[in-house]
Order: structure tokens, then sequence, then C-alpha cells
């Protein structure tokens, strides 16, 4: 994608009523529409969305392909997605315009922030969409399951929110696989390396990235953990 054209995204984001973006990761301030100062820590149902409905969190959405599918699946739920890339960000803030998905909203900000931008007990689930393994040996706490993520997603969810992981990598899987298991105050409660070789426990893994496709298309096995965190 040439400069120029993520330079029109970066500025058609201002102009979206579904996106937020925070530009300085040391001010947790973030900018909404027409570029204003907003503040929906604890409110993003009551100020965003307008009803006080489930909020789930796609982490690393990408082009937000889950964010988008599951709020088709579930009208009666909210869905925020959640990347660091504006132009991809841009794709599926734009779709969810274009559909009058009015239950979809994105924000633009590094998940090492999020903490910052919602309140405790403001969320009760999160997906965790084929995020970066992070496979370099110095780069393990970047690892979306590592337990420094893990402490701050507690946070904000609910006690016993539910959280998914779905890859196609082994390592980044039995390193989650692990991690979780030995911290006291997460429960896995679904595992499987590979989850096409069978019925699927519950619809929403028939969802499909981009990345998801190139994986299969390499005939890489997709892989699901299915966890609680109290």
């Amino acid at each position: 994608m040439s400069r120029r054209n993520k330079l029109q995204k970066f500025s058609e984001l201002l102009a979206f009523p579904n996106v937020y973006e925070n530009f300085d990761p040391k001010n947790p301030g973030l900018i909404g529409l027409d570029g204003v100062d907003v503040d929906l820590t604890g409110k993003w149902g009551k100020e965003h969305f307008k009803n006080e409905a489930p909020i789930t969190l796609e982490l690393a959405c990408g082009r937000g392909e889950y964010s988008l599918g599951l709020s088709r699946m579930y009208p009666e739920r909210n869905f925020i997605g959640v990347d660091i890339k504006g132009a991809r960000i841009w794709k599926g803030a734009k779709i969810a315009l274009e559909e009058n998905l009015s239950n979809t909203a994105f924000l633009r900000t590094r998940i090492e922030q999020i903490a910052l931008f919602f309140a405790p007990n403001e969320i009760n689930e999160i997906w965790i969409t084929f995020p970066d393994p992070f496979l370099g040996k110095t780069k393990i706490n970047r690892r979306l399951t590592s337990p420094r993520f893990i402490d701050s997603y507690r946070k904000f969810l609910v006690p016993g929110g539910i959280c998914h992981l779905k890859t196609d990598d082994p390592t980044l899987y039995e390193y989650s696989l692990e991690t979780l298991s030995a911290i006291p105050f997460v429960e896995i409660l679904y595992q499987d390396d590979d989850i096409y070789s069978k019925a699927l426990p519950l619809p929403e893994l028939d969802l499909k990235t981009y990345y998801e496709y190139q994986h299969l298309r390499d005939q890489k096995t997709i892989k699901y953990l299915k966890f609680a965190i109290q």
C-alpha cells in the first residue's frame, strides 16, 4: 500500500463515528469523531453503543473480520476490534458503517495500553485471533497470552470472563497451554490442536480471518483455546 493511500485512510478514520484512536502511548487519551478528545473508560455502553449489552473485544483484530462476523451473528451484543494498524482498522470500520452495524466499534491503540481504556468489569469476553506469535526468545513477553497480558485483561474483565485464542502457530499454542495452566486464577475450559478435524464446539469458530484463509491454503492446522479469568 502506498504511503499516500495510508495517509488518506488515516485521515478518513477521523470522520468515522465508530473509531477511537490513541496517538500517544504515554497519554491515555482517545481521539474520536473529527479529532475530538473523548473519555470512554467505564462508559462504552452508555456513551458509544447507547445500551448496556455485554461487550466483547477482538484483540489484534486486523481488518476486523471477527468483530464484524460476531456483530452480525449476535446483534444483541457489542463488539470492539482493537489493533494498532490504522489502515487495517479502516477496512473493518468502513464495512461496519456500510452495513449499519451499530454494535461494532474499533479502538486503535497498542494492546499494552488497553487497560487504560476500560473500567473494571466493563468487558465480558475477549477473542485473540491469529496474533503475532513472537517466536524470538526475547519477545515472549509480547505474546498476548503471556502473564503480563493476562494480568492486564483481568483489570477490566468481569469475574470469570471468557477468553478465546485462535492460532495456526504450534509454538504459541503450546506456550499458551503451559502458561495459562500455571496461573491460579485462570481455568482452561477447552483445548483443541485441530479444530476443523471434527465438529466445531461453537459456531463462532466457523468465522475466518484473512490470515486464517491463508493458513488453510498452506494446509496449516488451526488451534483453539478457551479459558476463563477469575
